[in-house]
């Protein structure tokens, strides 16, 4: 009381009181930045998908030896390419995000189960089939959970939806 109905400075001592909230991000460069990271994940999609269509015998070997020794028909290798191509062109464009960005998570976050042991111990110290090339994954996974949560703030798309905000 007897502040003059100020209320009183509950600060935890004067060292603390230099601290600054660090200035917003200027949106041309969120917008940038969100665009940037769609065109890369989304030009991954594309370029994963091409090689499966142009070099199924790579898709094939990738598939038995990191999916669990999944064997797949070479017209199924293709398909899948085919479709990771169109996936990587909706997310760069920006198109039916509500749709592609949880199929990014799904494709991105496949390859992450796949690769664990790379992430856990890119080095092979302690787990066998370990390899730094892999880690990236992880990096790629992070980009798409950033896109999905930052959707709304993404301006630079073909989705209606971020028109109406």
């Amino acid at each position: 009381m007897g502040t003059g109905g100020r209320t009183a400075d509950t600060s935890i001592g004067p060292r603390f009181r230099s601290v600054r909230a660090t200035p917003p991000v200027p949106p041309a460069m969120q917008r940038n930045s969100l665009l940037f990271l769609r065109v890369s994940l989304g030009g991954l999609m594309v370029y994963w998908g091409i090689d499966k269509l142009i070099n199924v015998k790579h898709g094939l070997t990738v598939a038995e030896k990191f999916y669990g020794g999944m064997s797949v028909a070479t017209t199924m290798m293709q398909a899948f390419g085919a479709l990771q191509i169109v996936l990587g062109a909706l997310v760069i464009v920006g198109l039916f995000r509500r749709v592609a960005y949880p199929a990014l998570l799904l494709v991105t976050g496949t390859t992450l189960l796949a690769v664990w042991k790379s992430i856990v111990d890119p080095f092979k110290l302690l787990l066998d089939r370990g390899n730094l090339i892999f880690y990236p994954s992880l990096i790629i996974f992070a980009g798409a959970l950033v896109l999905m949560a930052f959707q709304a703030e993404d301006r630079l798309v073909l989705d209606q939806r971020s028109h109406h905000a």
